[in-house]
């Protein structure tokens, strides 16, 4: 249900606080890809292209909205593999293998869906997802109520409050979900000093080392002693003389780490809430992924929303 705030005592108004839920596309595609093609479940479309991304993306997303019961939903999405931080450091995510041949055709066919759901969609080149989700947060995160669906622990920096993320977990219902509170009761620090944490452990999946023999309890550890990057160079000479030798011999990696970790949260670009609005969804909105040939996802959508029309008016194969 939704939650009515004051907007102002002096009026005494009440009004509705947007409820917005942000999507990382290719989290959630990657996921969905992953989860069936381990069973060698491509669902293929009448031209016999794979759809099992898109049909669970489409899943996992629909099965958000009917959980979290948004008023307003936007999809972000990741638009090639190079990005800003590719110039940063020439081994950002080199190690990641190549998409599978199945996977290939379906990054278009996956933005495609958004458009089929009525979800506005936003991408940009050179810029991650994670960076436009970041940007959403910080421009809204004061007027609405924020819920991110991910699989991506690297936005647990952006947790505020009133902003929560809800990784994926098993299946297209249960979802591990994080407030700010539940990060500081785990960490002992703030959301915020995330990126300085793995400034230090580095991230061997997007590929940058860290500090190369500082592991999670010793980050950890120099985190809650001293804040920050800067903290700890600070406070060198109060270091144990291994931990010392490794920071100074990699010093320029840690900065470079730190800047890699980093969400760039102040991305340019156009985005009005009035346009991330609930769209109402109807018997076209089904015979239209018919059409497309996601007739798995078109079930999710009428067992979510019955009102979408009369089930057995639409027969699937």
């Amino acid at each position: 249900m939704n939650t009515l705030e004051k907007t102002g005592a002096e009026s005494g108004k009440r009004t509705e606080r947007p409820k917005l839920l942000l999507i990382d596309g290719m989290a959630v595609l990657f996921r969905a890809f992953f989860a069936t093609s381990v069973h060698g479940r491509f669902m293929r479309n009448a031209e016999g292209i794979p759809t099992n991304a898109v049909q669970g993306f489409l899943g996992h997303a629909l099965s958000a909205q009917s959980m979290f019961r948004p008023t307003h939903i936007a999809v972000c999405w990741d638009m090639g593999a190079y990005t800003f931080r590719n110039d940063l450091y020439e081994g950002y995510k080199a190690n990641r293998p190549e998409p599978p041949e199945e996977m290939k055709p379906q990054f278009d066919m996956g933005r495609e869906s958004a458009y089929l759901l009525g979800w506005k969609s936003y991408g940009m080149n050179g810029v991650e997802a994670d960076d436009l989700i970041g940007s959403l947060i910080m421009r809204w995160k004061d007027e609405a109520d924020i819920m991110v669906i991910s699989g991506d622990r690297d936005l647990l920096q952006l947790l505020a409050p009133g902003v929560r993320i809800a990784f994926m977990k098993k299946g297209q219902t249960v979802f591990d979900i994080y407030t700010d509170e539940r990060f500081r009761e785990e960490y002992g620090f703030e959301p915020g000093q995330f990126v300085d944490l793995k400034a230090f452990m580095g991230d061997s999946s997007d590929g940058y080392p860290g500090v190369k023999g500082i592991g999670p309890k010793t980050a950890t550890g120099l985190i809650l002693e001293y804040g920050s990057v800067e903290g700890v160079l600070q406070h060198l000479e109060d270091l144990k003389p291994a931990v010392r030798k490794k920071i100074t011999e990699q010093l320029d990696m840690l900065h470079l780490s730190r800047e890699l970790a980093e969400i760039d949260c102040h991305v340019v670009f156009d985005a009005d809430m009035d346009e991330l609005k609930v769209p109402e969804y109807g018997p076209d909105t089904v015979q239209a992924l018919e059409a497309e040939g996601y007739p798995t996802a078109a079930k999710r959508l009428l067992n979510l929303f019955p009102e979408t029309g009369e089930q057995e008016e639409w027969p699937f194969s």
